[in-house]
């Protein structure tokens, strides 16, 4: 359930409530692909960098160590320790983008994996049983994922098919929520629009998906390369058709001036590896602008790596010292440098949610949305 509180423009600030916690929102997902962040970070750290969501990866999961297995050891919430919401993306995006090959076909689509090449299929009922097995607060529904830019009318026929495949995995999730020993059976499934950057489509696709009733909807297909401006484009021609009362997430997006327009724009829900990625190689976030630690200047800087920030890593080290780390490929560098990202990411969407019950989000959006992308 959605509950609107306040809107700032076509900003909206929202309180979401799950079985496994009410989520503040705008909010920032922390994806931890294989049930831990990269970066050794646990679930029980997520607690401390005020984490709300955590997003685990069906695809990878499946894989290793099995989602039957996950289900016999109780779920993703006994087995990673986290007890908010989960959210599991339905492992179309990976199979488009790992596999090393692939054949997509009406029933589904048959790959090899990318860890052994073994082969594998993987359908809407399929994509399905796993969340069901994963035990997920929020599963996701099966797609296909088109490379920007596509030809107009393949992008047409897959959005078809992806509607095609949502109905099915309605279907099959209502089974397996009713069905005896399911994991969780108050799991949610959202839906996914697609259409690579024609607005018809996308509006077109998102009119359709929504007759379905569904516990909220995603915008996916974006940030996978496209101009800023067609992604921010696409969102403003799709929000004014997505329901009021449902989330909306805006799938693997993105940078902190991302964030903030795809908030002006209506949205409720981000994910992205960015953050915790970029920290492993040393970039990381501040107010100020994003900081390269492999600069040689930060090798006497005995300062925090921002200020203005109260993570554990800027509490207790140094940029001096956490730059000594990563350069020495000590795992404790990545974890701290991880650490601060993502609790910059969990801070600034506390921010935006502050600007917006303030009436101030314009003032708060022309402040950062260019500052935080710059690279000091």
């Amino acid at each position: 359930m959605l509950k609107l509180i306040k809107k700032d423009g076509d900003a909206r600030r929202c309180e979401f409530v799950t079985v496994h916690g009410t989520v503040q929102t705008p909010a920032f997902m922390n994806v931890a692909t294989c049930g831990a962040i990269k970066g050794a970070v646990s679930a029980l750290d997520l607690k401390e960098i005020h984490c709300q969501v955590q997003l685990c990866n069906t695809y990878h999961l499946h894989l290793r160590p099995g989602d039957e297995n996950v289900k016999a050891l109780g779920g993703l919430h006994k087995f990673t320790r986290w007890d908010g919401p989960i959210l599991t993306d339905s492992g179309g995006f990976q199979v488009f983008s790992l596999a090393k090959l692939r054949n997509i076909k009406e029933e589904g689509v048959y790959f090899s994996s990318h860890i052994d090449g073994r082969k594998i299929f993987m359908g809407p009922e399929e994509s399905m049983r796993i969340q069901s097995n994963l035990g997920s607060t929020i599963a996701m529904a099966f797609d296909e994922c088109v490379k920007n830019p596509a030809e107009y009318e393949y992008a047409k026929q897959s959005c078809e098919r992806t509607t095609r495949w949502l109905y099915r995995c309605k279907q099959e999730h209502d089974r397996l929520n009713s069905a005896p020993g399911a994991v969780n059976p108050h799991q949610l499934l959202f839906g996914i629009n697609q259409g690579c950057t024609f607005d018809d489509l996308r509006i077109a696709h998102m009119m359709e998906i929504v007759k379905l009733g569904l516990d909220g909807y995603a915008i996916g297909g974006l940030a996978v390369g496209e101009p800023k401006e067609d992604m921010y484009r696409i969102i403003s021609a799709v929000q004014e058709y997505m329901p009021v009362d449902k989330p909306r997430y805006l799938m693997g997006v993105g940078t902190p001036g991302n964030i903030i327009e795809a908030v002006s724009r209506g949205v409720d829900l981000f994910d992205c590896v960015m953050p915790s990625r970029n920290a492993r190689h040393g970039h990381l976030f501040t107010w100020n602008g994003i900081i390269n630690l492999n600069n040689a200047k930060y090798a006497l800087d005995d300062s925090p790596i921002d200020d203005e920030c109260d993570c554990p890593t800027c509490r207790n080290f140094s940029r001096a010292y956490v730059k000594h780390l990563l350069k020495s490929k000590e795992m404790l560098g990545m974890r701290l440098a991880v650490l601060h990202n993502l609790h910059f990411y969990n801070t600034l969407m506390q921010r935006i949610r502050e600007a917006i019950d303030e009436n101030r989000f314009d003032e708060f959006r022309n402040k950062y949305v260019d500052l935080l992308d710059t690279r000091i």
